[in-house]
């Protein structure tokens, strides 16, 4: 295997003072873009096992355990986090070195920002070198496995490029190449070290095995479908967590006491194999960029995809209607629960769990504040100072209602305590917030928002009632619409989605 860190060659001979080609920078270009493995395995839909995988290996980590415990919103916002993570690999992995290079920056921006103690007083932090091998190892091995298990094992020539491309990906965010092992055959002893004597079974694992996929939100395309959300989920949510966990190592199922489900073995192998078949569906069809922003789509969107939705969604409200018929009443109940309704307003206590509970703790507290910033400064793709700004002005508002609310010191906002005091929310350190995010949408410093800014950040057109006679979205106007929505009162078409989609 062509290891990356490849030494800088000498040459000799007529043309020995012409410029020199770093070999190493050529082996290292070479294994990203589109001719790449993982381009391959991008749009290939069995990668969607293979990333739910990854995502419990990691989550069985402790430290990475204790971080998306403490701070992840993946429970409360799957698809938001599903669709960042999707972006953030395709430019890693495009052929463009700046934009790799510009994003290699804002993730170690956004490692750098998480460390702490966890649960059971276990320290993390996400800048640690070995846990970010350990994070790229779960995707190598994972994409490995998925081949296996789909019956088509990938060749030795292929694996070792396909690994030279993951140790590749470790380099570029700025970490030695030594945190995984140059070979194969090295990988393959740390990779078995790793799932026999570090893997636990965390908190973390537990909530995505036992809780999301059975619990999963419906994304925006189903939000106004609930009883045929709820019918759906529940029969993929305990299949989908089934071959999770069957398709896990022996040794860490044991040592983890993960349940051993009847024909679970057999189940998995028949979603490996469908999910090979699917790959000879159009390509359109399963581009992993099309799916998921399909998903994400919102009943007023108005981009290239609007009119697809609008089908859709009438088909799928036509099934939701047959399905109530045959539907006993208490399930359909059941099913409303979070359905987002057509209503304009609603309760402090529903703000507080569909807006300012990001991770679904059932408090507010700093995490939640610094998820809102990050997924902010990720629509907008924001480099240094901006994202810096956006996130000192949302630690002043975290430490204003903290002042504020926190009635027994415990370092957090129940929702009791938010319910009670919920008149006071904003304050100044709020409007910093507004003021903030305002000034980093407009890119161009004019004062305004325009078309291309705006939907930068709310990703759909000028609504009709908010721009001026010139169309654009005044300072004082996007103050006032932000802070009327962090009000709590007033449902939000424009607002909602920012920060409350899941």
């Amino acid at each position: 295997m062509n290891d990356t860190d490849s030494s800088r060659s000498t040459r000799t001979g007529p043309d020995a003072g012409a410029p020199q080609e770093d070999p190493a920078r050529e082996a290292t270009e070479s294994l990203f873009g589109p001719g790449s493995q993982f381009h391959r395995f991008f749009n290939d839909p069995r990668w969607a096992l293979a990333v739910v995988r990854a995502t419990v290996l990691e989550a069985a980590h402790p430290q990475i355990g204790a971080a998306l415990s403490d701070n992840s919103s993946f429970v409360t916002h799957p698809w938001r986090r599903l669709r960042n993570t999707l972006v953030s690999l395709q430019r890693m992995f495009g052929a463009d070195e700046q934009t790799r290079q510009r994003e290699a920056a804002r993730l170690n921006r956004l490692h750098s920002r998480l460390s702490g103690t966890g649960a059971g007083d276990q320290p993390y932090d996400a800048m640690d070198p070995e846990v970010r091998a350990w994070v790229v190892a779960t995707l190598f091995e994972s994409s490995v496995t998925m081949c296996r298990l789909s019956g088509q094992p990938l060749d030795q020539i292929t694996m070792e490029r396909l690994y030279a491309e993951f140790r590749a990906f470790l380099a570029a965010l700025g970490d030695q190449a030594g945190h995984l092992p140059p070979t194969l055959p090295g990988f393959w002893q740390y990779y078995d070290r790793m799932v026999a004597e570090e893997l636990q079974n965390t908190d973390a694992l537990r909530i995505i095995l036992y809780r999301l996929f059975e619990h999963l939100p419906a994304p925006p395309l189903f939000a106004g479908l609930p009883t045929l959300w709820a019918a759906g989920r529940a029969l993929a949510g305990p299949v989908i967590g089934t071959v999770t966990v069957a398709s896990l190592p022996e040794v860490f199922r044991r040592r983890a006491g993960l349940p051993e489900v009847p024909g679970a073995q057999t189940l998995m192998q028949s979603a490996y194999m469908a999910a090979r078949l699917a790959r000879a569906l159009p390509d359109n069809w399963v581009q992993t960029e099309n799916v998921v922003g399909l998903l994400n789509l919102s009943p007023d969107s108005d981009g290239p995809w609007a009119e697809t939705f609008t089908t859709l969604r009438a088909r799928s409200k036509r099934a939701g209607a047959l399905f109530r018929l045959v539907t006993p009443a208490s399930v359909q109940q059941g099913a409303a629960d979070g359905s987002g309704g057509a209503e304009s307003r609603r309760t402090a206590r529903e703000f507080f769990t569909e807006v300012l509970d990001q991770t679904g703790d059932g408090y507010l507290d700093w995490p939640d504040l610094a998820a809102m910033a990050r997924e902010l400064c990720s629509r907008l793709d924001l480099d240094e100072p901006e994202e810096t700004r956006l996130y000192d002005a949302f630690a002043a508002w975290w430490r204003e209602l903290q002042s504020a609310l926190d009635s027994d010191g415990d370092g957090r906002v129940s929702e009791e305590e938010y319910v009670t005091a919920v008149p006071s929310l904003a304050g100044p350190a709020l409007i910093r917030v507004a003021e903030v995010l305002f000034d980093v949408t407009d890119a161009d410093g004019d004062q305004f928002i325009d078309a291309e800014e705006y939907r930068a950040l709310f990703r759909r057109g000028f609504g009709r009632t908010i721009v001026d006679a010139d169309g654009r979205y005044s300072r004082s106007a996007f103050v006032r619409d932000f802070l009327s929505f962090m009000s709590g009162r007033q449902r939000s078409a424009t607002y909602d989605p920012l920060l409350s989609d899941a």
